[in-house]
């Protein structure tokens, strides 16, 4: 890949240029840095009670900078904006919204199952203000500690600890350097699948879409056709299913809500949070579907050599080695999962805990689970 081209849109980094990508809705491109993702798209749906932002990006002087050019340049006073809406769980998606806030005492407008990061809330809620003074290296190795606290995987394995890069983002301080602004928010309006919620001038519904996380957010706008799509369908990368939930089965249900989504009418844009809009929703859908079916098939074919093996090992049959790691595992775990739920697998622990599946070879699919 030469220097200024990327092989998935997701990857590109956020440009300053402000456009309306349907009516009354504005794409503001905010940079982050994080694997596989050079900026979110924040979307501004604008009314006339003024502005609701959707997914505001991380925290950090970087991101609320480069919000407040994009509203500049739209002719948005911050002190318009009325509503923050968050689709899902995770901290490029909810950074901003505390700031927002903090700064306009907007609602923040999230599904009922909207809930917290346990690692990044419980590692921020016992540090004593005065540690914020420690060396910015030190602060991260005392969070390192309090995350190994945190017990195993459900898998088995002791679990890792995020990169030092994230850490520092989970830790970072507020204009006067008092309080952790990595802190995930508690939603001010909670909606439920098919809740109509009036935004831009006319009704979107709420539609819960898990999957990539539990509490995932897409709002649909049958008026204009347009789908706000959250991280559950993007256009050149599939979404991680994590295993690590309190659902079943993830991987089912990350199924079922592509289907679902892919099967609405009259789609006439439809708005990720990372990548451009695009129109073919329902093809789009109907690739990720096939991207882990595949997936699956790898782990039917690697089951012969690998016997009865725990997660770690299937994990090294789907991603290459740079991936490998709890976030690849967690996506195993849970493609994994879904093959012993529909009766193509067993699983058990060893002396340690440690967790083994053992796939049912084909003459032995739906015959009973050994004891």
């Amino acid at each position: 890949m030469t220097a200024g081209t990327y092989t998935k849109q997701e990857q590109e980094p956020a440009s300053s240029e402000v456009t309306e990508v349907a009516p009354g809705v504005l794409r503001l491109q905010l940079p982050i840095s994080m694997p596989g993702l050079g900026h979110v798209n924040c979307y501004a749906l604008v009314d006339s009670d003024g502005v609701a932002l959707v997914d505001p990006g991380l925290p950090g002087d970087e991101s609320w900078s480069a919000l407040g050019d994009r509203l500049k340049q739209a002719g948005i006073p911050l002190g318009r904006v009325h509503t923050t809406i968050v689709t899902h769980s995770h901290p490029d998606h909810y950074g901003g919204s505390h700031q927002l806030r903090e700064e306009t005492g907007t609602e923040l407008l999230a599904h009922a199952d909207f809930t917290s990061s346990p690692a990044a809330d419980d590692a921020n809620a016992d540090i004593d203000l005065e540690l914020l003074e420690l060396d910015p290296d030190a602060l991260v190795e005392l969070w390192k500690a309090k995350l190994a606290n945190r017990g195993s995987t459900p898998w088995g394995t002791p679990r890792e600890p995020p990169p030092d890069e994230a850490i520092r983002l989970f830790i970072q301080t507020d204009v006067a350097g008092s309080l952790p602004r990595f802190r995930v928010p508690e939603p001010t309006i909670r909606v439920a699948d098919g809740d109509a919620v009036r935004l831009a001038g006319r009704d979107w519904f709420a539609v819960h879409t898990p999957g990539h996380t539990t509490d995932h957010l897409c709002l649909w706008d049958p008026t204009e056709g347009v789908l706000l799509s959250g991280d559950h369908v993007l256009p050149t990368i599939t979404p991680h299913i994590a295993g690590s939930t309190d659902l079943d089965d993830p991987l089912a249900a990350f199924f079922k809500s592509l289907e679902r989504v892919g099967a609405f009418t009259g789609v006439e844009v439809c708005l990720p949070a990372h990548g451009h809009p695009f129109t073919d929703l329902r093809g789009r859908t109907a690739s990720i579907r096939r991207h882990h079916g595949e997936r699956l098939d790898t782990l039917r074919a690697a089951a012969a050599a690998l016997g009865r093996a725990p997660v770690g090992a299937y994990m090294k049959e789907l991603f290459a080695e740079r991936a490998w790691g709890d976030m690849a595992a967690s996506e195993t775990f849970a493609h994994l999962e879904h093959l012993r739920v529909i009766g193509e697998a067993e699983s058990s622990r060893d002396a340690d805990g440690l967790l083994h599946y053992q796939l049912r070879t084909p003459e032995r699919v739906g015959s009973p689970p050994r004891a």
